[in-house]
């Protein structure tokens, strides 16, 4: 499966393959078919020059793993490091994070800092840091993935065909320039913007002052030296100060790819509905072809249904309806629960040893007269 971000930074689903497993031929098959449809595009075998990133989110947990720490500091102090615009900002955030955590620096800078970092790829990276676009379209078809492979593949046709059908109409009526989330990404810079001070050097270069840093803007080549306006292709609020006080546009200086224009053309194809299967008509050379099944081989066992957990990713854990805790549910609860406010509690009689055998060596008096003797 290949995804991807459209105009409005929703899910836009480019391929869907079918393999006898998730191996390296497989895989290579199916890049070939997107090399075939797409181009020459952003492993290694079928396109040499791409270039490989990894997800900030995966790399996070490995990180964890490898020096036993789960503390928030160093997680707020990576994520910040990763997502860090320009060189200045990352150097900073780099030195605490390696303070935070003893040996990260050799760690991380093994694995290759252009592999991880916005402020050091080769290419744009946007905002896609993690790999949660891919696990977003697998949860959305987590309840159809046990159904039989033709089944399986109308499902997410009908998905598709309600995607493309809702968001064409909504992009359709949008009435701005930019697409839905864009604006919004722009009316946030706006509002900072408003709190920031210009200083001129010519037509085309500006020192904007924010707080008690300074950023320079070169609109003769679309540069800021907050690293956000050339590497996100979107106006940042420096740039935006410059626009208010100057005759720029702001929709000018925006990726034509964010407009609403190519967000409607990105689904401006239909999905056709297909008919009951005994209206269709096969062709001789295609009903007359008959396809073998995989030779795969077959592990014993019932067949896995969830997903398998990265390194350090934290399972959901179920939550006991009786007591209210975690890790087991009501039927395999064996803690104690109070029946009064005063602090009495009672535990079941499997758990608690004074009622062990009560019931064999109790015996219900046989008249009145016993219970008084």
């Amino acid at each position: 499966m290949a995804v991807c971000h459209d105009a409005n930074q929703q899910i836009f689903p480019l391929a869907f393959g079918i393999g006898d497993s998730e191996n390296d031929a497989a895989w290579t098959w199916f890049l070939r078919r997107i090399k075939d449809v797409f181009g020459e595009r952003p492993v290694k075998e079928v396109f040499p020059n791409a270039f490989h990133g990894i997800c900030m989110y995966h790399l996070l947990n490995n990180l964890k793993n490898k020096f036993k720490t789960k503390t928030k500091e160093l997680e707020q102090h990576y994520i910040q490091t990763a997502k860090a615009y320009n060189l200045q900002e990352f150097h900073v955030l780099f030195y605490t994070l390696c303070c935070a955590v003893p040996g990260a620096k050799e760690y991380l800078e093994r694995v290759g800092l252009d592999r991880w970092t916005r402020s050091h790829s080769p290419s744009r990276r946007y905002n896609i840091m993690t790999t949660n676009i891919s696990e977003s379209m697998n949860a959305a078809l987590v309840k159809v993935r046990e159904l039989p492979i033709t089944a399986f593949v109308n499902e997410i046709r009908l998905l598709c065909q309600r995607w493309f059908f809702e968001r064409r109409n909504k992009a359709k009526d949008f009435t701005s320039k930019m697409s839905k989330d864009v604006e919004k990404k722009l009316e946030k810079r706006r509002d900072r913007a408003q709190i920031m001070d210009i200083r001129y050097a010519d037509e085309y270069n500006f020192d904007v002052i924010d707080g008690d840093q300074n950023f320079c803007v070169d609109m003769a080549v679309w540069t800021c030296t907050c690293g956000k306006f050339q590497l996100d292709q979107l106006p940042c609020e420096h740039v935006l100060v410059v626009v208010r006080k100057s005759a720029y546009e702001a929709y000018d200086l925006c990726s034509p790819f964010y407009s609403r224009e190519y967000w409607y053309e990105s689904y401006s194809g239909v999905i056709n509905p297909l008919p009951h299967i005994a209206s269709w008509c096969i062709p001789e050379d295609v009903s007359s072809f008959k396809i073998m099944p995989p030779d795969v081989r077959t592990s014993a066992g019932r067949r896995r249904k969830r997903r398998i957990p990265s390194v350090g990713e934290e399972q959901s854990q179920p939550k006991c309806s009786r007591c209210r805790e975690s890790g087991h549910n009501r039927a395999t609860c064996q803690n104690p629960i109070a029946l009064h406010p005063s602090g009495q509690t009672f535990t079941p009689c499997s758990t608690n040893p004074s009622f062990q055998g009560a019931s064999s060596s109790y015996h219900p008096p046989s008249s009145i007269d016993d219970t008084n003797s």
